[in-house]
């Protein structure tokens, strides 16, 4: 059902006006991200994610730039901690929504598996602050929701297996209860190695660090992607569904997304992201009820391999993530798929 609702939002787009060329000062992104261990031919751990999310242009100011709704400059008054004067850089706002859902290995089982993870939804919202140079981005976001069953994860996941005729997870009584959530997000990018060879070929390579801390998540990481192919957009790489990850939008004026003919792009990456963490509530349980939970691994590391494809306007994406253990007792990693789309109006 997901992936013919992502397949619609793509023909959709796709029909729009392609002919003339964009602004970078005047240009939104829309991003949705779709994830699923179908990909993968498994159905636990973390099994399903959907995200949303939409890049402002260039912005003067995040609270009295006309082009900004009257609510999210609202919002942004409040959240001014988050936006400090950024004088000489791109500037964007990133808003998004999204939920991730968590279930243990063994659906058919009705009582608490105490030896295998939590059952667990996450239903939340964010507000973002780019600073961007064309070789250097730092990421500051805000993320609230709620974890538990006003995430409506039980009733999301239940629904998507009814329509596909998949068996229904039994256990979703012991999920974790309701909890509002909340997580503060630092992440820094830099871009180097930028090679442009004969007839568009090229590489280039984005390390990242940084860390979040919240009552959802507290932890530090680091990272790198490696990217090459032919048209390598100017943005920073594709990631999977995480805070401080909307990294598609175009940081240069050079993009070819950015032209108004038939641009085209095809590039391979591969990525590598490792995690020190100090809290998971998908693991560790609720903060301040008495809920599930299993003691956690307190590092654990992605590596992802995938393709992007550039046409005009739109940026579509796939990787397939490889996770190292995340709890004790975990009979081995786990794997999923990430698909993404990205469309520059």
């Amino acid at each position: 059902m997901k992936i013919g609702f992502f397949c619609l939002v793509l023909l959709s787009m796709s029909v729009g006006a392609w002919g003339e060329d964009l602004d970078l000062k005047d240009s939104w992104t829309f991003n949705l991200y779709f994830e699923n261990d179908l990909f993968a031919e498994s159905d636990q751990d973390y099994t399903n994610g959907i995200k949303l999310s939409w890049v402002s242009p260039d912005l003067q100011s995040y609270i009295a730039d006309p082009r900004l709704p009257d609510w999210v400059r609202r919002v942004n008054k409040r959240l001014t901690f988050f936006h400090k004067s950024a004088e000489g850089l791109q500037r964007n706002l990133v808003i998004s929504i999204g939920q991730s859902m968590y279930t243990p290995e063994d659906l058919h089982r009705s009582d608490l598996i105490k030896d295998d993870r939590p059952y667990a939804g996450w239903l939340y919202m964010g507000f973002g602050f780019h600073s961007k140079t064309e070789d250097q981005l730092d990421s500051v976001e805000m993320h609230i929701g709620v974890v538990g069953p006003a995430s409506f994860a039980h009733e999301a996941q239940n629904f998507v297996h009814e329509l596909r005729g998949f068996e229904k997870f039994q256990g979703w009584d012991n999920q974790l209860r309701n909890e509002p959530g909340i997580a503060a997000v630092y992440e820094h990018k830099d871009k180097f190695l930028l090679k442009n060879y004969r007839r568009g070929f090229g590489t280039d390579a984005i390390t990242h660090f940084g860390g979040s801390l919240g009552n959802v998540a507290t932890y530090l990481n680091l990272g790198i992607e490696t990217r090459m192919g032919w048209n390598i957009p100017g943005d920073f790489g594709t990631s999977a569904i995480r805070p401080g990850g909307d990294n598609s939008a175009p940081g240069s004026r050079w993009d070819p997304r950015l032209s108004g003919k038939s641009a085209w792009g095809l590039h391979a990456f591969v990525s590598v992201d490792g995690r020190a963490a100090a809290r998971d509530i998908f693991l560790d349980g609720n903060t301040y009820k008495d809920s599930h939970r299993i003691g956690k691994e307190p590092l654990v590391a992605d590596a992802s391999a995938g393709v992007s494809l550039i046409y005009k306007r739109i940026k579509l994406s796939y990787a397939q993530i490889f996770r190292t253990k995340e709890f004790r007792g975990q009979k081995e990693g786990h794997s999923y798929g990430s698909l993404s789309f990205s469309y520059i109006y």
